[in-house]
């Protein structure tokens, strides 16, 4: 019995260091301009590194009247599936859909990134006075731009495509 803990312990631990370099290469990827498909490496065991039910905080909801996306200009592609309504992503915070944290930094402008903590992980749970926080250790990030704001996060959270149609974001296609 304590062999198979023993090969269960080592198997975990395997995934781990795979997911990190995962991360790491996404990053550095991330930075020199290359889009990487980051959110099918990360899948989640179930254990509290998944998002809460209402893994929203702070400010008002705000309805634009726009399509922006998350740069600030409407795409062309119409988007992909529907994440969720605008009115669930307050101004000045946020909300968690799946592994995509969209932001709304200003009154109509919604930001999106990686819900997966650049340092162990985690996906971030909440989004309170303009920044995304990770409650595992820590880390704080941007709202408006996704880099990091505090905690051991080695690197920002990689910025995702959204786009806002019928009241709806959409995620990428």
């Amino acid at each position: 019995m304590s062999d198979d803990r023993t090969a269960e312990l080592a198997r975990a631990i395997d995934t781990l260091r795979d997911r990190r370099a995962v991360l790491r290469g996404a990053a550095v990827a991330g930075l020199a301009g290359v889009s990487v498909p980051l959110l099918a490496a990360c899948g989640s065991d179930g254990a509290s590194d998944t998002p809460a039910a209402g893994g929203t905080t702070s400010g008002p909801a705000s309805t634009p009247t726009s399509a922006p996306s998350s740069s600030g200009t409407p795409s062309s592609g119409g988007g992909g599936a529907v994440l969720g309504p605008v009115g669930d992503v307050p101004v000045g915070g946020g909300k968690v859909f799946d592994k995509i944290v969209v932001t709304q930094p200003k009154a109509g402008e919604f930001k999106a990134f990686t819900a997966v903590c650049t340092h162990a992980g985690c996906l971030v749970r909440t989004v309170e006075n303009n920044t995304i926080n990770c409650p595992c250790h820590g880390s704080k990030y941007s709202a408006e731009d996704g880099s990091v704001q505090g905690g051991p996060a080695p690197s920002p959270l990689a910025a995702i495509q959204v786009t806002v149609s019928g009241g709806n974001i959409l995620g990428p296609a």
